[in-house]
């Protein structure tokens, strides 16, 4: 099982929704806009909780 990882391929700000497509083997494009929308929706609470996202998952090491 893969683990969550902010990815340092597939990255436009810290890399946390690319690293999430690559373990749920999704299109990072089509995460990005639900995350998008999510903001929307929520009032800005998914965007609190990617911020503390971004603090708490690790980097990936290149193996």
């Amino acid at each position: 099982m893969r683990k969550w990882h902010r990815s340092s391929r597939d990255k436009v700000m810290t890399g946390l929704i690319g690293g999430l497509a690559e373990m749920m083997g999704w299109d990072a494009s089509l995460l990005r806009i639900l995350f998008v929308i999510s903001v929307f929706l929520t009032s800005g609470t998914s965007l609190l909780i990617y911020l503390i996202a971004a603090l708490f998952v690790p980097k990936e090491y290149p193996y």
